[in-house]
């Protein structure tokens, strides 16, 4: 059975803390509403940023990965992101709860990311992890787990892609961290 390769959007995909006025190279701008930022008291669209490059790197990761989207766009990435980067449909963590308590400084999808693992290998590419995340998944999960930080003003850069690639080759995995060079 293929590891997980658990997706964050806002961060890894769309680097929304880029200077706000200057988009990165290579990216192109999206308006989108999603449901949340509908029901949000902004009348503008959300800005997002993607590279259209991501998805046929992510696609080249299919052939070790299973994708799975683990974002609070969850199915909705399905329709606002996916599309744009040549993505097919692609399982989602349906969050129990998005943004609540977490057990030990942890960041709160963490545990929900474990149960969604089900005790299978995984990477995850998120915005948010840190070191109190990689020690709980090291203590509580059997498999073995990449956890890999992605700065949120530059987003999955090249080094990332070939580091996820080259975790999945490796027989001898275990449960690692890995912040992008991009200074996360």
């Amino acid at each position: 059975m293929k590891p997980l390769l658990l997706i964050d959007v806002d961060g890894p995909l769309n680097p929304y803390a880029a200077k706000p006025q200057r988009r990165p190279e290579g990216y192109t701008t999206h308006r989108m509403r999603p449901t949340g930022w509908r029901e949000s008291e902004s009348a503008k669209p959300l800005r997002v940023w993607l590279n259209h490059d991501h998805g046929a790197e992510l696609l080249a990761l299919a052939e070790s990965y299973e994708l799975v989207w683990a974002t609070t766009w969850k199915d909705e990435a399905n329709d606002w992101i996916g599309p744009h980067l040549g993505l097919p449909r692609l399982p989602f963590v349906d969050w129990p709860q998005m943004h609540g308590r977490a057990p030990r400084g942890t960041f709160w999808k963490t545990q929900y990311v474990l149960e969604y693992a089900g005790g299978r290998e995984f990477a995850w590419i998120d915005d948010d992890i840190g070191d109190a995340d990689r020690e709980y998944v090291e203590a509580r999960h059997p498999a073995h787990a990449l956890l890999m930080r992605i700065d949120e003003r530059v987003g999955l850069l090249r080094t990332d892609f070939d580091a996820l690639a080259a975790w999945a080759e490796d027989g001898t995995r275990g449960v690692r961290g890995v912040d992008a060079e991009g200074g996360g």
